[in-house]
């Protein structure tokens, strides 16, 4: 057993007791805040090799920035106040391009140019309020997440993968905050897809009444279902509400598939104890954690541009006529 997952493992006795001192079958009916989000950025980028093997996945540019900043905005479109990076060795450009750029700003001023150096300055964060902490080995999304439970503390949490653009006005996360704030527990966010053997399905239990039928009572989820057995359409993708007693469960969880500690596992637990909704949201999710599927992006990003679409459709009605 490596040091890291041994380390991890020490933390099960201490944390399974905080499972029993908290009452876990409810959530308030005044649901708290929701402020901090976790974003998991540690991930090699393997299926984009080799363009990630010296840049972080997360800072490959989607049209005019990466990928990494869509997310962030979308956050904090949500109102989201803090933001816990979860990284790993080889990262340190994403803590770095979060950070003030002196020279460059120093340049663009003398330059004159202003526009830029407005752009730049407009994207920074105030002082103390990204937080960046290490997952010092490849343990799973849901290690990934405990790694962030000093920072977060009690109290619910947005999780963000990075490599899940949501193309939606507002944003993915607005719409499950505002859901959130209706009714509380635990969201998470689906959308429609063609075959579910390849993603982790929901399994809805009924539709509340309001949210244009778009809000969901889930009773378990089916990771890569077959097709004809599959309980819904409905894949996860990528945005969850969840409420601090996961991490108990995540420090208690057993590996699960692929030798490592999943979050799915764990919401399938925390779910027996607490509400769960799965939100259909209004707008597209562009998987960027494949070739394709980043290629989609940048196409989808550049033609919804404000300034550059109706060029950018031009350039790729011209390079789709060249190929003939």
């Amino acid at each position: 057993m490596g040091a890291s997952l041994a380390l991890y493992y020490l933390t099960k006795a201490s944390c399974c007791a905080a499972i029993e001192k908290t009452t876990m079958d409810s959530v308030s009916s005044r649901p708290a805040p929701l402020r901090k989000a976790v974003l998991p950025v540690a991930g090699f980028g393997t299926r984009v090799l080799p363009a990630t093997k010296a840049i972080p996945k997360e800072l490959l540019p989607v049209f005019d920035r990466p990928a990494i900043q869509y997310v962030v905005d979308e956050a904090l479109a949500a109102g989201i106040e803090h933001i816990v990076f979860v990284t790993g060795r080889g990262k340190g450009a994403i803590e770095d391009y979060f950070d003030r750029a002196y020279e460059l700003e120093d340049s663009l001023a003398h330059k004159g140019k202003s526009d830029l150096l407005a752009e730049l300055k407009a994207g920074l964060r105030p002082a103390g309020s990204l937080s960046f902490v290490r997952q010092q080995g490849a343990l799973g999304l849901g290690h990934a997440v405990w790694c962030a439970r000093d920072i977060i503390g009690n109290e619910p949490f947005a999780v963000m993968l990075p490599d899940m653009l949501m193309m939606a006005a507002p944003s993915c996360l607005a719409q499950m905050a505002n859901a959130y704030r209706q009714i509380g527990g635990n969201v998470i966010a689906v959308e429609p897809c063609e075959d579910p053997s390849g993603y982790g399905i929901i399994d809805p239990e009924s539709r509340p009444e309001g949210f244009g039928g778009r809000l969901i009572k889930m009773k378990g989820m089916v990771e890569k279902p077959k097709r004809e057995a599959a309980p819904s359409n409905l894949f996860i993708s990528g945005r969850y509400i969840l409420q601090p007693e996961i991490f108990a469960l995540l420090a208690s969880q057993s590996p699960g598939a692929g030798g490592e500690i999943q979050l799915t596992d764990a919401m399938a637990r925390l779910m027996k104890m607490q509400s769960f909704h799965a939100l259909e949201y209004e707008g597209r999710t562009y998987d960027c954690g494949d070739k394709l599927g980043y290629l989609r992006a940048n196409a989808a990003f550049a033609l919804a541009n404000p300034e550059y679409g109706e060029r950018a459709a031009a350039t790729l009605r011209a390079a789709l006529d060249e190929r003939g």
